[in-house]
């Protein structure tokens, strides 16, 4: 017998409803697949922008008072020398006398009154009064500043970009403080991370005090400390700012050592 038109109706309701179903449960499980997809691209996103945060932090402050750098670690102080020995003619340390040196540095014309302990820091100490009575320093930019969470200026770099140095590298970091708090006033070596032999000219003075972690060199060596002035030099240089806002970069206004001497 030949199927009637009602049953052929039936069976293509049927059709379209099974259809119908198929085609709910291929979008069912699509958004099934999409939420899925994008719950995944949400932690992704989420543990990369963690580990970013904390790379930037860690960088920052594994650099230490080195070069200013985009990323926080900083710019080299000069060509790295190999680690664990002096490189070029660095003064000989007996240059310090095992004593207290006192004498003013002035920057942008604002006298700091210093005092180097010479025996806490003997190669330092020499170095800094070998460039000092030299007339290496005069003149010599102080090319960074930093204000976010990091407080120093540092000078002492002859191109005036972090990269310049003395013709000499030298070792090893002496009187670096074992909480690695420095305190405000406090005059430390700038250094290359990780390389305690790679002290130079460069130096940093320290405006508040700041925490600076060691690395795998150890801390940054303690010449001595600013024992008046500090106060000034923060109204002339410090609170004039940083350059585009940033918290880590040149000076707003120009800085410049222009004057020291140490007896």
């Amino acid at each position: 017998m030949a199927p009637s038109k009602i049953d052929d109706r039936a069976a293509r309701a049927n059709r379209e409803r099974l259809r119908g179903y198929r085609a709910r449960q291929a979008m069912h499980q699509y958004r099934i697949r999409r939420r899925a997809r994008d719950n995944w691209i949400a932690v992704l996103a989420i543990v990369a922008v963690a580990a970013g945060a904390t790379f930037a932090q860690l960088a920052y402050f594994s650099a230490g008072p080195g070069k200013p750098v985009a990323s926080a670690e900083p710019e080299p102080t000069e060509t790295a020398p190999p680690t664990g020995e002096n490189v070029g003619s660095v003064p000989d340390p007996d240059l310090a006398e095992g004593r207290t040196w006192a004498g003013t540095l002035s920057i942008n014309d604002v006298p700091l009154g210093i005092e180097l302990d010479g025996a806490a820091a003997p190669q330092g100490v020499a170095s800094f009064v070998s460039l000092t009575q030299s007339g290496f320093y005069t003149g010599v930019s102080c090319h960074r500043l930093t204000n976010g969470g990091f407080f120093v200026l540092q000078c002492g770099d002859p191109e005036g970009d972090g990269s310049g140095g003395p013709g000499y590298s030298y070792g090893p970091v002496e009187n670096a403080p074992a909480d690695d708090v420095y305190p405000a006033g406090t005059i430390a070596m700038a250094r290359q991370s990780g390389d305690a032999y790679s002290n130079g000219s460069q130096f940093f003075i320290v405006y508040e005090e700041t925490t600076i972690p060691s690395d795998a060199a150890g801390g940054y060596t303690v010449l001595g400390t600013v024992t008046s002035g500090l106060d000034e030099l923060k109204t002339a240089v410090i609170d004039k700012g940083i350059e585009g806002g940033a918290t880590d970069g040149p000076p707003t206004v120009p800085v410049a050592i222009t004057g020291v001497s140490v007896e």
